[in-house]
């Protein structure tokens, strides 16, 4: 109202702006390509835009980044577009900074951590075909693109690219569709690829490039598993590991210490009554956070003020149990005092800008000692880190989720990647309670391809993904009864409808059965042939909504889960 009042006084012109196209991108051959890369290049461009589906398995520092620039050239020289997906907004920096480098402005950039009005008009752009090429975390497979002519979802294992809430979907699989739908090819990048997309190559649906050594004539680091049985531990770090660090350091180079859990301790117990932290409202433990002074649920987000005293006997006899990335970090500066010490977690890196000023003093600095999370492991190049240390590599061996041993090889791999991508070699070293287990040793041993090799044997004999297909059908509710009642009158209901082939197993409760104050239960549902059970998932919504139980829970309908908690 306001604006139409000062254009009828006449004290406002309305006026269209114009947008005009971004320049076209800068003449650039690229870096020299090895036999591999070349070999890679060329497949897809054999394929003539037309759509294909090709997995680009290349070991960590193989040069896959320089493949997708070498293929995105191609594509935006016929005037098409190219849609880029990465798994986390950490590592869209790095990527946009080496593709604005080679292709120039027509590069834009789509993830949540940006103003709703820079979304707005990046969106606007690529829909338009102002801008040519689009950078961006999972939603941006929505995003309308003026004649797309290529697909890239680099790190295609991670499970970021699964949205696990509200609108559920697998921005990895989408991208397949958008391709197939585009007629345009998508490139499926990872050192570590998924086992559904390693079967999807064996049987011919997928291309399979590999590319099996270093780019730049880098060698692959050395990999040796600590045995820490019986060994003394000073903040998680054996004496083999301190000494591993000492040395690397004295000769001028960096280390990474890798430690998956943010905090100070994962517990904080009572000496005296044996309390422990535990979530009001979860199956879990909260996690002590000394630096903010909280006990800090991971799961829930719920906080309190760390306790003085112990909430059930009253004594002080209070210990942190464990360690996080924040008592690492703690003990590292008093151990290592005259070298640059650098923490990437999400509480290190939570303001704008704080990772790229952390990774830029890295740079920056010769001998320093970088410590983080999962964070670390994924695309970064830290040229001059010489000596990568794993503190806790077991937590993935034994878990109730089939698919634990999996992202635990994965991320192992891509950790250790980080380790000799320059001109010096690299070390990892490992520490671990079980240096006999057989899938780690496989994979220390023989690498990634072996495991996943072995790990692929195991599911067909259990008859598991991706040798079947899964949905998951959740249900929560303020008391576990309404849940466990709920799921049981949709289980009668899908033995009677499901055709032969459909496995129905549940309910039970689900391996964290209390998450945020609301109880929950699973009812999983496999076959061996898609098509069997989609035709019970077609009717399954309908049928569950019509229910007078699921008044009282809320439920949701998963297929294809990537976890089972």
């Amino acid at each position: 109202p306001a604006l139409r009042a000062l254009l009828k006084k006449g004290w406002l012109e309305h006026f269209q702006l114009g947008a005009a196209p971004d320049p076209p991108p800068r003449d650039s051959s690229g870096l020299a390509l090895n036999e591999g890369q070349s070999r890679a290049v060329g497949r897809v461009g054999a394929l003539g835009g037309r759509f294909a589906v090709a997995l680009l398995d290349g070991v960590t520092g193989s040069g896959k980044t320089e493949i997708y620039l070498q293929s995105a050239a191609a594509v935006l020289a016929r005037g098409q577009g190219v849609l880029v997906l990465v798994p986390e907004i950490s590592l869209t920096p790095q990527l946009l900074r080496r593709f604005r480098q080679r292709l120039g402005s027509t590069v834009r950039v789509m993830h949540s951590a940006l103003s709703e009005g820079d979304r707005e008009l990046t969106w606007h752009r690529v829909r338009l075909g102002l801008s040519r090429v689009l950078l961006g975390t999972r939603s941006s497979i929505f995003t309308p693109m003026a004649e797309l002519g290529l697909v890239i979802v680099d790190e295609e294992h991670d499970p970021s690219f699964k949205q696990t809430e509200g609108f559920r979907y697998s921005a990895r699989d989408l991208a397949v569709v958008r391709a197939q739908r585009a007629d345009c090819p998508v490139i499926l990048g990872s050192a570590t690829p998924s086992l559904e997309s390693l079967r999807n190559a064996q049987t011919g649906r997928y291309l399979h490039l590999r590319l099996e050594q270093r780019a730049g004539g880098a060698r692959s680091p050395r990999v040796d598993l600590l045995d820490i049985r019986d060994q003394p531990l000073r903040c998680g770090l054996s004496e083999s590991l301190l000494a591993g660090v000492s040395r690397t350091l004295e000769k001028g180079e960096q280390v990474m210490l890798f430690l998956n859990r943010r905090g100070f301790a994962p517990v904080l117990s009572c000496f005296s009554c044996g309390w422990v932290s535990d979530c009001p409202r979860c199956d879990a433990r909260q996690t002590l956070h000394r630096a903010s002074g909280l006990l800090w649920c991971h799961h829930c987000g719920a906080q309190r003020p760390l306790p003085r005293r112990c909430p059930a006997c009253a004594a002080t006899d209070l210990h942190p149990l464990g360690q996080g990335t924040e008592q690492l970090e703690g003990f590292l500066a008093e151990r290592f005092a005259d070298y640059p010490l650098i923490r990437v977690d999400r509480d290190a890196t939570a303001r704008k800008g704080s990772l790229e000023r952390q990774l830029a003093r890295l740079h920056a600095a010769e001998a320093a000692v970088l410590v983080g999370t999962q964070m670390l492991a994924k695309g970064h190049h830290f040229p001059r880190v010489t000596l990568v240390g794993v503190l806790d590599a077991d937590g993935g061996l034994y878990s109730a989720d089939f698919r634990s041993t999996e992202r635990m090889a994965q991320l192992l791999v891509q950790v250790a990647g980080r380790a000799g991508r320059g001109d010096r070699p690299g070390q990892v070293l490992i520490q671990t309670r079980y240096p006999e287990h057989p899938l780690l040793c496989t994979l220390v041993r023989g690498g990634y391809a072996a495991f996943a090799a072995e790990a692929l044997r195991e599911r067909r004999e259990a008859g598991l993904p991706p040798y079947s297909h899964q949905a998951l059908l959740r249900a929560d509710a303020t008391r576990a009864e309404f849940a466990q009642a709920f799921l049981e009158q949709v289980l009668d209901w899908a033995a009677r409808r499901a055709a032969p082939g459909v496995e129905l197993w549940g309910p039970v409760p689900a391996p964290m059965t209390r998450r945020a104050g609301r109880h929950r239960v699973h009812l999983l549902q496999q076959a061996v042939q898609r098509d069997v059970l989609h035709t019970l998932l077609r009717e399954l919504p309908v049928h569950a909504a019509g229910l007078d139980a699921a008044r009282r829970v809320r439920w949701s309908l998963d297929v294809d889960p990537i976890d089972l908690y």
